[in-house]
């Protein structure tokens, strides 16, 4: 201190050894300032022991079967990958626009900050850089800033450089930059360079184009600004910028740059949101189920989470074949739609009916929180229909924005027809195609896995194969004709077909084929519904349905993959399949932590006679029966089995088709009961349901990586089943029960509509 003294001293005139006492005093308090930070007076810094084991939040990735990624769940979206998969190119764009002297500085570019001040601050001089390193960058990546106060940045920016000297005391320059380029932000809840390859240009980082790595790395100095999806023109000279820094170090000539700062973006976004993209009512049934199986782990003490343990998760979807369904829904759906507001026209209940309108607007969550805060029923519906606000509306042509009620909104969205498919593999079970409704982000219900609806005609295969089972010959003729049940309390089914057919006499074939109601109701009463029951049970059916002679209508309620998994019995014997949607669960490595195998059951429910037989009499519902537009309208000469339904007053159409290597299920309807079709021709499962079906296959058809579904054959039946069924299919009543047919006979109970 007394050197110091004496040398200041020496100096002269006084304001010269105040600068210079001031300069000690600064440097003296910026040395006790950083060193308060270093020991933790700032908030803790972490340690070497800490930085050498942290761990990244890792987004679990869903995908098809033929290795396809379309989905993924997560907080942060990001999928860390290994310095190889890098391209040099990727590096050599980053380290230009970044940090020049990479190589050079041991976490903290002294110079740079130097140059930082006086050309990117003073001269506003871009090009020059930040001064910041890659590796405060990933200490910052690591451990973001908290407080966005200005007081703290200084702290915030010696925490960052103490943190960049530790990290680069422990790993090395290529493992700091792995771990920065799997953690940076690239906006959008997107991190790392991987979530933002495939985000951006649907590719992955080993694939990057130069041009492509180089709009990646342009956009971390602004992820918002630089966003090539919202500032594509911002983007490219952001780009170009970062290709001639490429240039300046001498990664690329200046006749590649020449070449390249010319191309377009090229963009290729795929946002991995749930609500959107591929298959996502798919997507959500995988989550679900997924959630479940690391219920059970984490029980067992594995710790699983699928938002952050970046979980891979190979399921048994086709995705070619997926696009093509939604295709084909969309080819339907949109002129069904159509077709059905214009058969209600002015009267439609949505619009005229008030009472439908507010029994259904009691459903929605505005009404709901509304109710819950006290308001009469008055006060909530004058709330609903006054207060207006703009909205996004969804129709089948466009997305339009309108300043409407939520009165309006409900309204709306009651007159939407909705939709449930699946398609199987019927051998295994394996789900190769799922659609859940019309539109993921309006209608969250799924119809294929939590809707339950009646199944019309669809379970009239089941009162069939138990009356085989029961010994009932499939060459049995059963009268057409309407009849009052004494035994079953006066109930009388009718048809809604031709009133000549009450003449007829049909053959077990020819009534499943043509769907005659009172056939169907007379084969479950020589059958015994009891005896139909326990078989439905036996073929995967679960739900517990009606003891009533109208379940030979198919009046019961079935979830649309409970119905599905019954038909898998007619291509197995008489053994059902569980569906099944995930095969393989991974770790981001690749280590096999579960697989799952198709679930047949033990006992088959009938024989396997009876199960061709029954393929026989649904082959003809396809060829000649209420199915056979297939033939007619599609020209599809695919080998098919196959029945339709349409529920009381046309409120579920149905199909359900079954080819060797295909299982089908498709309904359509509205989510409000208490709306139908407005008359047959529109609703009855042949039109409204079996459409989509024929809409696939005849893509499929065109496409050679579906031969072996398109072009598989049934086996030929057994000589004996031939005979079994070579009996005429109709048989007339003679010409006097015709003339002395009481036209006054009293009919009790009708379920018509149904087919």
């Amino acid at each position: 201190m007394q050197g110091i003294k004496k040398i200041l001293s020496k100096i002269k005139p006084p304001f010269l050894r105040y600068f210079f006492v001031g300069i000690a005093g600064f440097l003296v308090l910026t040395v006790i300032f950083v060193g308060s930070i270093y020991l933790g007076a700032w908030g803790s810094v972490p340690n070497k022991k800490e930085l050498s084991n942290f761990q990244y939040q890792v987004a679990s990735e869903v995908f098809t079967a033929d290795s396809v990624l379309i989905g993924k769940y997560y907080l942060n979206d990001r999928q860390p990958i290994t310095f190889d998969e890098f391209p040099e190119h990727l590096l050599q764009a980053l380290i230009s626009i970044e940090d020049e002297r990479f190589y050079e500085h041991s976490g903290v570019d002294y110079p740079s900050l130097f140059r930082v001040g006086i050309k990117t601050i003073l001269l506003g001089d871009e090009s020059s850089g930040g001064g910041s390193t890659i590796s405060q960058q990933l200490a910052k990546n690591l451990y973001p800033r908290r407080d966005r106060k200005q007081t703290n940045i200084v702290v915030d920016k010696i925490k960052e450089m103490i943190i960049a000297g530790r990290l680069e005391d422990i790993y090395d320059k290529n493992e700091i930059l792995t771990h920065y380029l799997n953690t940076v932000s690239f906006g959008d809840n997107t991190f790392g360079i991987e979530s933002a390859a495939l985000k951006f240009f649907n590719t992955r980082t080993k694939n990057l184009s130069v041009e492509q790595a180089a709009t990646l790395v342009g956009m971390l100095k602004a992820t918002y600004g630089y966003n090539p999806r919202i500032f594509p023109e911002k983007s490219r000279e952001r780009r170009n910028l970062v290709l001639s820094t490429m240039v300046k170090n001498d990664f690329i000539s200046k006749t590649e740059y020449d070449a390249l700062k010319q191309l377009d973006i090229g963009l290729d976004y795929r946002d991995y949101d749930y609500s959107s993209g591929l298959a996502p009512y798919f997507r959500e049934e995988v989550r679900k189920q997924l959630l479940e199986w690391t219920k059970t782990q984490n029980e067992e003490g594995k710790e699983y989470n699928i938002y952050t343990s970046g979980l891979k998760v190979y399921t048994t979807l086709n995705y070619k074949m997926q696009q093509l369904a939604e295709q084909s829904m969309v080819e339907h759906m949109g002129p069904l739609q159509s077709d059905f507001e214009k058969s209600y026209g002015k009267n439609a209940p949505w619009l005229t009916d008030k009472n439908l309108i507010k029994t259904v607007a009691r459903r929605s969550t505005a009404y709901k929180n509304l109710k819950k805060d006290g308001f009469t029923d008055d006060e909530i519906f004058d709330s609903l229909q006054r207060t207006k606000r703009k909205m996004t509306i969804t129709s089948w042509e466009e997305e339009t924005e309108k300043e409407l009620s939520v009165m309006d909104s409900i309204q709306h969205y009651m007159k939407f027809l909705n939709t449930g498919s699946i398609s199987l593999n019927p051998k295994t079970g394996e789900v190769l195609t799922w659609i859940g409704g019309v539109d993921f982000k309006q209608f969250k219900y799924d119809h294929i896995s939590q809707s339950k609806r009646q199944v019309g005609s669809t379970f009239k295969p089941f009162v069939y194969t138990a009356a085989l089972e029961q010994g009932i010959e499939p060459c049995t003729y059963f009268s057409a004709q309407e009849v009052e049940y004494e035994n079953l309390k006066g109930w009388s089914p009718s048809n809604s077909g031709d009133t000549d057919e009450a003449y007829l006499n049909y053959s077990m074939e020819e009534g499943l084929s043509k769907s005659v109601n009172t056939i169907a109701v007379k084969v479950m009463e020589k059958t015994g519904v009891d005896e139909v029951l326990a078989l439905a049970k036996k073929m995967g059916i679960e739900e517990r349905l009606p003891s009533e002679p109208s379940i030979a209508l198919g009046t019961g309620e079935i979830k649309l993959i409970e119905l599905a998994k019954a038909y898998t019995s007619y291509m197995n014997e008489g053994r059902s399949v569980e569906p099944f949607l995930i095969k393989t669960i991974t770790t981001q490595q690749d280590s096999l932590l579960a697989s799952f195998e198709p679930k047949k059951s033990e006992n088959a429910a009938f024989s396997a006679e009876n199960g061709q037989i029954m393929m026989e009499m649904m082959k003809s519902t396809i060829n000649s029966g209420t199915a056979s537009r297939i033939r007619s309208t599609y020209k599809l000469s695919n080998d098919i089995a196959g029945k339709t339904g349409t529920t009381q007053n046309n409120k579920d159409a149905w199909f359900v088709a079954l080819s060797p290597n295909l299982l089908h299920v498709t309904w359509v309807g509205l989510d409000h009961h208490e709306i139908g079709f407005r008359n047959t021709s529109i609703g009855q499962g042949a039109n409204a349901a079996l459409p989509m079906y024929a809409l696939l296959l005849q893509k499929m058809n065109k496409d050679e990586q579906f031969n072996h579904i398109t072009r598989a054959r049934f086996p030929a039946p057994s000589g004996r089943v031939q005979e079994m069924l070579d009996c005429e299919p109709i048989k007339r009543d003679g010409f006097f029960k015709r003339l002395f047919k009481n036209p006054n006979k009293k009919k009790t109970r009708k379920f018509k509509g149904q087919d």
